[in-house]
């Protein structure tokens, strides 16, 4: 309340009248302003914030009855079972690929950018929550000053002398205090903006990870792939060896010519050169993991070892839980909600702005008075600050904003009709390649049954020695569609976990303060 004092009137009445000290009017003022802004502070002009709805179908089309019976790592999930959990390269079973992952989770240099990106996000939410409290600053001062003694001049003492110049220091110690009240929800919509930001900059960084991590398992694979390629070709050239010494002995026995002889020889070296060729891939893959796991190239190696990785059972769910599985969704619909605070940010553009001032601190001509209590100095008040034209300025603002709102939308829904597809894909390709894998080991038995009987009939000299490479072409041929058939298999079973969102769940994104 401000201070009154009574005073009698003019006419020397008994009569009091009030008078208002002006000081305190000022400071009833500032605390009706302060309290009305405080009033006003739960105001926010943004519109409500809800998840976008999308499609999501009862079951996976891939996942029925019929097609199960293809597929013998296909697992239903159980109600305690619905989702990979921990690491998820762990159901694999392979120590190597298993410390590969670790290795990779710590010093891949992706993983790391995103992590720097993701902190550099959360502290912008900090610098924006920083704006809903005042600011004070101080600047001290000590300036030392000359100036002429104008006195000379009113009298027509032209030029003053240096004796009578004016010589003085100034001492002053200022404290300035600002702040702006958050009337309309400006500063709150920015500080969730920058939430909802890093919010999705956390599902970015689980993301990566798990791409770099399905990466490591694939060129892992790929490389054990061509071990088992490799293994092949060298029991191949062995056979081939044998054969070339069997023509070898029949022509000089007299039973076949040196044309078999050249025949052979000729299968031998292309498949020598062709198993020469293997170490080209498998370095490049053994290059490749080098880099995801964080080590020079030039330092790492593998040891060899064929792919006998059989494609682990896989829990995949139901399609409603993958929009809470998938770190891809869930850092586009964050952008969603990130979008509907800026609505909210530009919207507040068209209220005015308060801004609340105070001044104070001390000010002497003397060290010695410089902090006493008839130094000091001080101001305060507040503004309002209102846009009274802006030709469309703020409306088009709110509707760039609304557009960019929708585009969001637009590609959060297109990020989950993807995570269905890559899902679906990957399962129609266990089934049918599971199918096919059966079918290739029955062709490479028949092939394994044809140059056995070839071999046969050209040793007893019945049949030529080009019946028998035909035979062995064949054999090779259907045992490399298997080895290849075999990695896609184990390929698509990482990419399926991959497609389900790892081990990975909406929980695990870090509640950020709004």
């Amino acid at each position: 309340m401000a201070e009154v004092t009574p005073e009698t009137d003019d006419g020397g009445t008994s009569g009091d009248r009030l008078i208002v000290k002006p000081h305190l009017a000022s400071r009833a003022l500032l605390i009706g302003v302060t309290w009305a802004a405080w009033s006003l502070a739960g105001c926010n002009v943004g519109p409500t914030y809800h998840t976008p709805t999308v499609q999501t179908p009862a079951a996976y089309k891939e996942v029925t009855a019929e097609n199960a019976k293809y597929i013998d790592n296909w697992k239903v999930a159980q109600p305690s079972d619905q989702v990979i959990r921990g690491n998820w390269w762990e159901i694999f079973s392979d120590p190597e690929l298993s410390q590969l992952e670790e290795q990779a989770n710590q010093s891949n240099q992706s993983i790391a950018s995103a992590a720097a990106s993701f902190l550099a996000a959360r502290a912008l939410v900090k610098q924006a929550r920083s704006q809903l409290f005042p600011t004070a600053t101080t600047t001290v001062s000590i300036t030392r000053s000359r100036q002429p003694n104008l006195e000379n001049f009113a009298t027509g003492g032209g030029t003053p002398s240096g004796a009578s110049a004016v010589t003085f220091t100034d001492y002053e110690l200022p404290f300035d205090a600002s702040w702006v009240p958050d009337l309309w929800g400006k500063i709150r919509n920015t500080i969730r903006s920058n939430a909802y930001g890093a919010q999705s900059s956390a599902a970015d960084l689980a993301n990566t990870r798990l791409t770099i991590q399905a990466e490591v398992a694939v060129d892992y694979f790929e490389l054990r792939s061509e071990d088992a390629l490799k293994q092949l070709l060298d029991s191949t050239v062995e056979a081939y060896k044998q054969s070339l010494d069997l023509t070898k002995a029949l022509f000089e026995t007299g039973i076949d010519s040196d044309e078999s002889v050249a025949q052979a020889e000729t299968q031998l070296e292309t498949t020598r050169a062709q198993d020469t060729g293997v170490g080209v891939l498998r370095a490049q893959y053994e290059h490749a993991v080098a880099m995801l796991v964080g080590e020079p190239a030039s330092t790492f190696s593998i040891p060899v070892k064929a792919l006998n990785a059989a494609p682990p059972p896989i829990p995949f769910g139901v399609p409603s839980e993958l929009l809470e599985r998938r770190p891809d969704i869930a850092a586009s619909e964050r952008l969603v909600a990130q979008a509907n605070a800026q609505i909210g940010i530009a919207r507040a553009a068209y209220f005015p702005t308060l801004t609340l001032t105070a001044s104070g601190g001390f000010e002497s001509s003397s060290i010695t008075s410089w902090l006493s209590w008839p130094s000091r100095f001080w101001s305060v008040g507040p503004s309002l600050a209102e846009t009274i034209f802006d030709a469309g300025l703020r409306k088009a603002t709110v509707e760039q904003y609304r557009a960019q709102y929708d585009e969001t939308v637009a590609n959060y829904r297109q990020t989950v009709l993807a995570a269905f597809q890559q899902v679906e894909d990957n399962l129609a390709a266990l089934r049918v390649l599971s199918d096919e894998i059966k079918q290739q080991l029955i062709a490479i038995n028949s092939s394994q049954r044809y140059l056995s009987l070839a071999t046969d009939r050209y040793r007893l000299g019945i049949d030529p020695y080009l019946n028998v490479i035909s035979a062995q072409t064949t054999l090779l041929g259907n045992q490399q569609t298997l080895v290849n058939l075999q990695l896609q298999q184990i390929t698509a079973s990482v990419q399926l976990v991959e497609a389900l969102g790892g081990g990975w769940t909406r929980a695990q994104i870090p509640p950020i303060g709004q």
